[in-house]
């Protein structure tokens, strides 16, 4: 049975961050870990259920919660949501101190780690993946920088985009032509039935249906997100292992 639990990450400030923290049952033996973002929602059931996928096949995972960082929360979002418009600030401080704790962690040794994120968490994940020695990235339906050479220096990625999301729909195309640019190797993929969000399965009735209204036509999609999971496995065994 995987294990679970809340554990601490501290910060170069003498802060600390919530993570969830997951552990397989059988790892898969590829000395990796993975770094799984939260979308705009933040810390949710929805990222746990994510790690635990990852967990099924093989990976310790890590789910920050990048919303904990000192003051009032309504500031504390505010304050990320910026690093994720600018490129940087604390949030990147934040990621590179999961990276650190999780190859300095025992439980599961790692020597290599991935990234995957949604929404707000594709677009960090992309930016740090820029700028951070990481392995593989998984980006879904994030912003996308409007120049290749903001992404020099990313590691192959692979990740998806719905064409009915009326905000970001062209991304993944964008991000494939930047990729292609830089030489660098991908699997990026829109399908053109999907909107914003088709990856997440947030529970909450209010949200979904209001979302769906939303340009991001933002709702579950459950063949598109498992076609992403086939394909973010397979990239993850061909590049980890």
């Amino acid at each position: 049975m995987m294990k679970e639990r809340e554990v601490a990450i501290e910060l170069p400030n003498g802060n600390v961050m919530r993570a969830h923290w997951v552990l397989p049952d059988q790892p898969n033996g590829f000395d990796a870990a993975i770094i799984a973002i939260h979308d705009i929602f933040g810390y949710s059931d929805d990222i746990r259920r994510i790690a635990r996928r990852l967990a099924e096949n093989g990976y310790a995972v890590l789910a920050p919660n990048l919303y904990d960082r000192p003051g009032m929360k309504p500031l504390c979002v505010v304050k990320t949501l910026k690093a994720h418009e600018t490129g940087k600030g604390y949030s990147f401080e934040q990621l590179e101190a999961c990276r650190t704790w999780l190859l300095k962690q025992d439980e599961q040794p790692a020597s290599k780690v991935g990234l995957m994120g949604f929404c707000m968490g594709g677009r960090f994940a992309l930016l740090y993946a820029a700028r951070a020695p990481v392995q593989v990235v998984a980006p879904f339906y994030g912003g996308v920088p409007a120049k290749a050479e903001d992404l020099q220096g990313i590691c192959p990625a692979v990740g998806g985009w719905g064409r009915k999301d009326l905000i970001y729909g062209g991304h993944g195309d964008r991000l494939e032509r930047h990729l292609t640019t830089l030489g660098v190797e991908h699997d990026i993929k829109t399908y053109p039935e999907a909107g914003h969000s088709y990856m997440n399965d947030h529970q909450n009735y209010v949200f979904r249906n209001l979302a769906w209204y939303s340009p991001l036509r933002a709702r579950h999609d459950p063949e598109a997100a498992e076609d992403s999971w086939q394909r973010v496995l397979a990239f993850f065994e061909k590049t980890l292992s």
